[in-house]
C-alpha cells in the first residue's frame, strides 16, 4: 500500500506545482493589465504638457505684451485666446502674421518669425488654457487631400470661398482697407487650419458646415488651379476669374470696333 501511498503524494505535489505557476502568471498578468496601459496613456499627455511649458516659456517671452499673462488679451493691443485653439495659432504663426509689427486693417502675410516647432509649442500652450479647434494630423491632410474629389472641391470653392478669393484663387478687395488674399502658394496644413478657425474677415466653417473631407476636397481644387492645369483662360490677368477676363475682352472689343470704325470713316 505504500507505493500506491506515495504515488498520490507525487500527483499531489505536481498539481499544486502547477496551480502556483498558474496563478504566479495570473498575478504577474493582472499586475501588467493594471498599471501598463496607464503608464502608454499617460505618455502623450506628458509629452503634450512638456510642449506646452515650452510654449508657455515662449508666450511669456513674445506675446505676453500684447495679450495679456494669461492670454485674457490687452485692449487696443490684442485679443483674448482663450478658447480660438491650437489651430488659429499655428495658422497666425506660421503665416507671419503674427507677432504683428503694429495694429493695421489686416494682418499680412509674411515671413515667419517662430520655426514650426515653435509654433507648435505655442499652439500646445493655448489648446491646454482654453480649449478649441486643433490643427489636422499632417499625414492625415496630406493623404486626404492626394485623394480626394478634385471636381466636388470645385464646386464648394466655387459656392463658398470664389466670392472672396476670386473665382481662380487670385484674392479680392473688402471694405476698410480689407482683402481677401490669395490662395497662391499657401501650405496646405495653413488653408485648412484657415477654414476651421475663420481668421480675421473669413468666416468658420467648422466641421458640421464643411467636412473634415470636404475642407480637403477645397484644398485638393486649389492645389489644382495653382498647378496652372486651369489657370483660367488664356491670360490668367492676376488670376481673378471670368469677370476680369470678360470686361478685358469687352474693352479690349469696343477699342477695337471704335479704331475699325474711324478707319472705315476716314477711308470713305
Amino acid at each position: 500500500m505504500a507505493a500506491p501511498v506515495r504515488h498520490r503524494h507525487r500527483w499531489r505535489r505536481r498539481l499544486g506545482a502547477l496551480a502556483r505557476f498558474v496563478g504566479a502568471l495570473a498575478l504577474v498578468g493582472g499586475i501588467y493589465t493594471a498599471f501598463a496601459p496607464g503608464i502608454y496613456a499617460d505618455e502623450p499627455k506628458q509629452n503634450f504638457d512638456k510642449l506646452a511649458a515650452e510654449g508657455k516659456e515662449l508666450f511669456d517671452n513674445s506675446c505676453v505684451s500684447c495679450h495679456g499673462k494669461n492670454a485674457e488679451g490687452v485692449k487696443g493691443r490684442g485679443p483674448s485666446l482663450i478658447g480660438v485653439g491650437g489651430a488659429a495659432v499655428e495658422f497666425q504663426v506660421n503665416s507671419g502674421r503674427m507677432p504683428m509689427a503694429k495694429q493695421e486693417a489686416q494682418a499680412e502675410r509674411k515671413e515667419a518669425v517662430f520655426t514650426p516647432e515653435q509654433a507648435e509649442a505655442l499652439a500646445a500652450f493655448i489648446q491646454k488654457l482654453g480649449g478649441g479647434p486643433e490643427a489636422p494630423d499632417k499625414k492625415w491632410l496630406a493623404d486626404a487631400v492626394a485623394n480626394a474629389d478634385v471636381a466636388s472641391g470645385g464646386e464648394l470653392f466655387r459656392v463658398n470661398c470664389a466670392s472672396c478669393h476670386g473665382f481662380a484663387t487670385g484674392g479680392g478687395a473688402l471694405s476698410s482697407g480689407k482683402y481677401a488674399p490669395s490662395l497662391r502658394d499657401v501650405p496646405t496644413d495653413q488653408i485648412y487650419e484657415a477654414m476651421l478657425t475663420g481668421p480675421q474677415n473669413m468666416p468658420v466653417f467648422a466641421d458640421n458646415q464643411l467636412s473634415a473631407e470636404q475642407k480637403a476636397e477645397v484644398i485638393a481644387y486649389i492645389e489644382y488651379l495653382n498647378n496652372d492645369r486651369d489657370p483660367g483662360g488664356p491670360f490668367t490677368l492676376g488670376r481673378f476669374g471670368p469677370s476680369t477676363e470678360g470686361l478685358a475682352i469687352f474693352l479690349v472689343g469696343i477699342t477695337t470696333l471704335a479704331l475699325a470704325t474711324l478707319w472705315i470713316a476716314g477711308k470713305s
